[in-house]
């Protein structure tokens, strides 16, 4: 055995610690190196919560929902001029299929609008809305007496076709600059629809059965629309990047919406109440005309409730930012089951006025709330816009029946039956309530909070 010198022993013990000095750094860099590759979770956005920008875009979408929705809710004058001119020949359910028509395209719609949204393609959807939505207000005006196929394609597809593609994107897109005050957001682009409700309803009646006409009076609404869906889409912009933006974005866990009970109980509420929320909407200025009130009344009955609905859709939203959407809109959605067996009051001047505020303004409540109540089972802020999207979608089956069976109830054999549209109006709100109740037990279990 050859002795090793003790130079050689020295000369071991240092390569040794060389080595091991030399693995220490290998592994350091190695864990630097893999700290780096190891992905971030993502930071969540920031809301200003306001600004200038901010409040630009929802003026503008005010402005498409005093076009869109606050048409919709003008509907009940048309109903009667047709009833009574255009389409005299047809019954009551018949002309009622128009508006209901009209509706369900404007929230079907918005389960195509709103993965566009999501996508990037919100200036695409308002510009191409808003055309396909003035070039069939502008047709509407040149459709001739007792042409029914002339009116349901302008004003219920053609119009529809727009309304959809412009109402949930003007809704949605407040959520880019609004998350604790987005319930009171929603609530000011929601309440430009009654202020537009407003003025149609009273330019309209005026019109129609003054010296302008059909023809003119619809082409008047359409230059009103013109210049403010004009302005609205210079006006709006988006901030946050959407997912095409975002190759990284988590995808929408389509499944987990699906199977979210609480959520469903939601929609299945929501399409119950809208089922029979909008019948005096459709009706009222023919159910005091008929019972006996004069033309001038009958004429700002819809006015009257749409004006206090504006008041419906600003106030309880600043309420539902300060104790939760569900907590302020199950009771409006209650009281506006018990009002419309108050309908029957609705015979005298003082029985009209007082219900069409109080129906107004609580029914406004619910319209208001259903959509941030529905975005509040959201688990993650893509999903916002898919959620809100099969809401829409979903009710938008009631809102195309609600109307028509209210209508194939109060006519048989040309008699107005009034108590039958009626007691079916109230019991479907009041079930939607008791399922919007049921929702939100879920949440709060699952959030472990009653703000909500």
């Amino acid at each position: 055995m050859t002795p090793v010198p003790d130079g050689g022993l020295s000369l071991n013990v240092a390569l040794s610690k060389s080595n091991l000095v030399l693995t220490k750094s290998e592994i350091s860099s190695g864990d630097a190196e893999l700290a780096a590759h190891v992905e971030k979770p993502p930071v969540p956005p920031s809301f200003p919560e306001g600004g200038l920008q901010a409040w630009l875009t929802v003026l503008g979408g005010s402005m498409i929902l005093f076009c869109t929705f606050g048409a919709v809710q003008s509907f009940g004058v048309y109903q009667a001029y047709y009833s009574s001119h255009y389409l005299s020949q047809y019954a009551a359910s018949d002309i009622s299929w128009i508006g209901s028509l009209q509706t369900f395209l404007l929230f079907a719609g918005g389960l195509p609008a709103g993965k566009l949204f999501d996508e990037g393609y919100f200036h695409h959807c308002i510009g191409a809305g808003s055309l396909i939505y003035l070039f069939s207000i502008f047709m509407l005006s040149l459709a001739k007496p007792h042409q029914y196929y002339q009116i349901i394609l302008a004003q219920g597809i053609g119009m529809g076709i727009g309304m959809g593609l412009l109402f949930l994107p003007a809704i949605s897109v407040t959520s880019h600059y609004f998350r604790r005050r987005r319930a009171a957001a929603m609530g000011v682009v929601l309440a430009g629809s009654s202020l537009g409700a407003v003025i149609y309803s009273i330019m309209l009646n005026n019109l129609f059965n003054g010296s302008a006409g059909f023809g003119w009076g619809v082409r008047a609404a359409a230059f009103i629309d013109l210049g403010l869906l004009g302005t609205a889409n210079l006006l709006m912009k988006t901030r946050l990047p959407s997912r095409r933006e975002r190759p990284d974005a988590k995808p929408v866990d389509v499944k987990a919406i699906l199977s979210d009970l609480g959520y469903w109980l939601c929609v299945i509420g929501a399409t119950l109440t809208f089922w029979g929320l909008f019948v005096p909407f459709f009706y009222l200025q023919v159910f005091s005309e008929k019972h006996g009130l004069s033309k001038n009344i009958g004429f700002y009955a819809i006015p009257i409730m749409n004006a206090s609905s504006l008041f419906g859709r600003t106030i309880p939203n600043f309420l539902g930012d300060v104790i939760g959407p569900f907590n302020v809109m199950i009771p409006c959605t209650v009281i506006s089951g018990g009002l419309l067996f108050l309908m029957f009051a609705a015979t005298n001047l003082g029985g009209t006025i007082a219900f069409g505020i109080l129906y107004g303004f609580f029914s406004g409540g619910f319209i208001s709330l259903i959509t941030p109540a529905a975005a509040s089972f959201s688990r993650d802020l893509n999903e916002i816009g898919t959620r809100i999207g099969i809401t829409s979608f979903v009710i938008a089956f009631a809102l195309l029946t609600g109307n028509p069976i209210a209508g194939a109830l109060v006519q048989v054999n040309g008699s107005y039956i009034w108590y039958r549209p009626l007691v079916f109006a109230s019991v479907v709100v009041l079930a939607g309530a008791a399922c919007l109740t049921a929702a939100r037990s879920i949440l709060s279990e699952r959030k472990n909070t009653n703000r909500l």
